[in-house]
């Protein structure tokens, strides 16, 4: 029997929806972050290395500056109105920004107007891909139980690298073949559309629709006016006015926001930060970059396939306490390393092992998404994830910018320690709650208050 064979038909139909819906929308998101190392020099001006490495930096942090922000919004959204109707949005947002880059003139047509087009365009991509893919996982997570929910959630992060690995073929076949880059974003935006009208299809999550029904009985009840009934319905208002107020443990929430610091530390040091390595002392072109880049997306979409799969066997804590570990050793041996790589080739191996080794919350999200109250799960976790890209994106892109500048390679260590030391604190702290330590604390689980209250 497969992983998913446990599930029922509309389980499995949800997942497969929810993973197409994620594919098309981060075939979108990527095509222009994995094609910003020629689409930059289209739609922002020229000037010397330094300036162009700042601007560089700054397109690529304008995708995710504004994702708190968005967080809140589509946090609210799903929350109060439901899960459902905030992947639609997002992905109805995705397709619309594709449709204006497709048709956007370039630098040398309007100056520096394209460059703030494509910076706006940006922000709301960054925004549209926050809310799907948090939406889509909290969804999960509601669906589904463990162990089949530990790797059921994580395919919904296999589906973005998929999505990946798509724009990044795209990418390649369109700018090795001498064709026009804006057939890659119409592409995009057909995808982006066809995305919308299959999660049309989608049905609320039944721990949603739950809350709501007892919400909506509770004042049934209490306008209904017997005493028993008003007893009942005034446990069950207590419950819920309990649930939408209940504050998150403050450890808890630390530790969930340093994990997620993980992945874009990762995504950062592996996809950009070995661009103008590749550029000076391997002579590659933008066109060269974006094919190696297609090969790293398929060893990433493979590796995250093995620790899914992984997961329905193995505590996903336990892997990502043992990935980080090795993690952690690269990043010490890291500079050393780059003084004597000179080949390609030595530096897609590094950047392989990066991946393997990744410091990474799959495929132990739904851990983290359970961990939340359910009436604030989407804006806790959605907040959490794009908050945690838009500090570790800005802090990496532009602060090692100057660190490398003064340190070298070694001012890696600045930003990257007190990251790994932060993820593998937090996922003991994750370790106790799921009863992986001895000093595991007896919590309270929800559904034995709500099934006294019922």
């Amino acid at each position: 029997m497969s992983i998913l064979g446990s599930l029922n038909r509309e389980q499995r139909e949800a997942i497969g929806l929810l993973q197409i819906g994620t594919f098309l929308e981060y075939f979108d998101f990527m095509l222009y972050v994995h094609m910003a190392v020629l689409l930059n020099e289209i739609f922002f001006p020229k000037s010397d290395l330094h300036t162009t490495a700042l601007l560089t930096a700054f397109a690529f942090c304008s995708t995710y500056v504004l994702r708190p922000f968005g967080a809140l919004f589509f946090g609210w959204i799903g929350d109060n109105i439901g899960r459902k109707t905030t992947v639609i949005i997002t992905t109805t947002m995705m397709s619309l920004s594709c449709v204006v880059m497709a048709t956007l003139p370039t630098y040398a047509q309007i100056g520096i107007s394209a460059a703030w087009i494509v910076t706006i365009c940006r922000l709301v991509q960054g925004m549209s891909s926050m809310g799907e893919i948090m939406g889509a996982m909290v969804y999960v997570t509601e669906i589904t139980r463990p162990p089949v929910q530990y790797p059921a959630v994580a395919f919904i992060g296999i589906a973005s690298a998929v999505g990946g690995v798509a724009a990044l073929g795209v990418a390649t076949l369109v700018t090795r073949n001498g064709f026009d880059w804006r057939i890659a974003f119409w592409v995009g935006a057909t995808i982006a559309v066809i995305g919308s009208v299959a999660r049309t299809r989608l049905r609320e999550t039944p721990e949603f629709v739950d809350m709501k029904r007892r919400l909506q009985k509770n004042i049934d009840e209490s306008k209904s006016g017997s005493k028993k009934q008003e007893n009942h319905s005034h446990e069950l208002s207590q419950w819920i006015a309990a649930s939408k107020t209940e504050k998150i443990n403050r450890k808890t929430l630390i530790s969930c926001f340093l994990i997620q610091c993980g992945w874009p530390l990762t995504f950062y040091l592996t996809f950009m930060y070995f661009h103008p390595i590749l550029k000076i002392q391997c002579g590659y072109s933008a066109e060269d970059i974006i094919l190696h880049n297609f090969f790293l997306s398929l060893i990433l979409l493979f590796v995250g396939l093995f620790w899914a799969r992984l997961s329905y066997k193995v505590h996903p804590l336990r892997i990502i306490k043992g990935r980080a570990s090795i993690f952690i050793f690269l990043i010490l041996c890291l500079p050393f390393i780059l003084t004597k790589t000179t080949t390609q080739y030595q530096i897609f191996l590094l950047q392989a092992l990066l991946l393997i080794a990744s410091l990474a919350e799959a495929p132990a999200c739904s851990v983290f998404i359970a961990a939340m109250p359910v009436f604030r799960r989407f804006t806790a976790t959605s907040f959490i994830y794009a908050l945690s890209r838009a500090l570790v994106y800005i802090v990496t892109s532009l602060g090692l910018v100057y660190l490398t500048e003064s340190f070298s390679h070694f001012g890696l260590w600045i930003i990257t320690f007190p990251l790994c030391v932060g993820f593998l604190w937090s996922v003991n702290h994750f370790e106790v709650l799921e009863g992986l330590r001895p000093d595991k604390p007896t919590p309270i689980k929800e559904e034995a208050v709500l099934g006294k209250a019922a």
